[in-house]
């Protein structure tokens, strides 16, 4: 599914932001000040309380839209974007450096997924060979091409890894059904997997590369697929790395190809969030976030939602309740597991990641990347 991104280029659907709760801090166990939250506006950033605030990194960019990004922790991270650019930091955001494959200025990266400072999986979409999979493990000093499509129906939307070796992919739906593409080594190779375990689709129904977050994986099997632009929004569930699906309809906004489920994030198999909404700026999304308890069987609307169309949502590390979930419009935390959300920042973001080490960061159009920090 398209989406038309605020930078004005096409792809499939598809200042510092302030926290102003210092329940952000004591989240991922960072104490608090006494003194409570301040306020900065417009400044270099903005304190969240005397030991956490969303930190803006300066990536040498303004005319890339980073929907891409891997939280390897405080230190490291590394984010994708338009015309084939792939950025890593090794020291908190303060340089980053170009590390983007040559020749892929062309391509359009929606995701990537790291394994640490050095080795990490970027995707490109597109329909036919524009939907590709590339592999670096020397930091991005070179990159080996291990997966082009050559079916121009399918268009892949994102991946995920459930370790360092098994991983999917997924495609929007070829022939009926949506088509998930998996690995046993790390990205190096890819094999498409049988279909006859995967729903039949809806009419017009598609993934959303909108975050790198349409699939989402928790522990060595779990994974999820959230959808949209189809009559009912939809997540899929698999507990066997992609062979055979569940699908369950969310209460998020569906009917119409702007609408439906753009994220979710589970901290285990049980409990997970859903993110997402219209992406239109000009069309409101009311019940734009829920919440499961069950791995996905059912999923309940959020008593007070985000007030606006979110793309990207990540668990705090080591809460059992506190997350964030960002969009064009804004930010916004739960501190009760997804219940209620309150908007917390009005800063432009496409997507948020988070580390085991409490690094978090965000990133989105014009270049804009963020960290949260003490």
């Amino acid at each position: 599914m398209k989406v038309l991104g605020k930078s004005g280029r096409t792809g499939r659907v598809g200042r510092t932001v302030a926290l102003g709760l210092c329940a952000a801090a004591l989240a991922v166990g960072w104490p608090a000040s006494a003194s409570g939250v301040s306020s900065a506006s417009g400044s270099a950033s903005t304190s969240v309380s005397a030991r956490a605030r969303w930190e803006p990194a300066d990536t040498g960019t303004d005319d890339v839209r980073f929907r891409g990004l891997a939280a390897v922790g405080r230190d490291a991270a590394w984010v994708a974007g338009t015309r084939g650019t792939v950025l890593r930091t090794t020291d908190g955001g303060a340089h980053w450096r170009n590390v983007s494959p040559p020749g892929a200025e062309g391509l359009e990266f929606r995701d990537v997924e790291a394994f640490d400072a050095r080795r990490a999986v970027v995707l490109a979409i597109g329909e036919g060979e524009a939907s590709r999979v590339l592999r670096t493990d020397d930091g991005g000093a070179t990159w080996t091409e291990s997966f082009r499509n050559t079916d121009p129906e399918a268009f892949y939307d994102c991946l995920t890894f459930f370790d360092r070796r098994h991983g999917l992919a997924v495609s929007d739906p070829v022939d009926g059904k949506f088509r998930i593409l998996s690995t046993r080594d790390g990205g190096r190779s890819w094999k498409v997997l049988p279909s006859g375990g995967m729903p039949a689709a809806q009419e017009g129904e598609a993934g959303f590369a909108a975050s790198g977050q349409c699939l989402a994986s928790s522990g060595p099997r779990d994974v999820w697929l959230a959808t949209g632009g189809a009559a009912r929004a939809r997540v899929l569930h698999s507990a066997d790395r992609g062979l055979t699906w569940t699908v369950t309809d969310s209460p998020l906004p569906a009917g119409d190809p702007a609408r439906g489920v753009f994220a979710t994030a589970f901290r285990d198999r049980a409990h997970g969030l859903a993110v997402g909404g219209d992406y239109r700026a000009d069309q409101a999304s009311p019940r734009a976030a829920a919440v499961t308890s069950d791995g996905g069987r059912h999923w309940t609307a959020a008593a007070q939602p985000p007030p606006a169309y979110r793309s990207g949502v990540a668990w705090l590390p080591h809460s059992r309740s506190a997350a964030l979930a960002v969009g064009p419009t804004g930010t916004d935390l739960t501190t009760d597991a997804g219940r209620t959300w309150r908007t917390v920042g009005t800063g432009s973001y496409d997507t948020v990641d988070c580390a085991p080490d409490g690094g978090c960061w965000a990133s989105g159009e014009r270049g804009r990347v963020a960290r949260l920090g003490r």
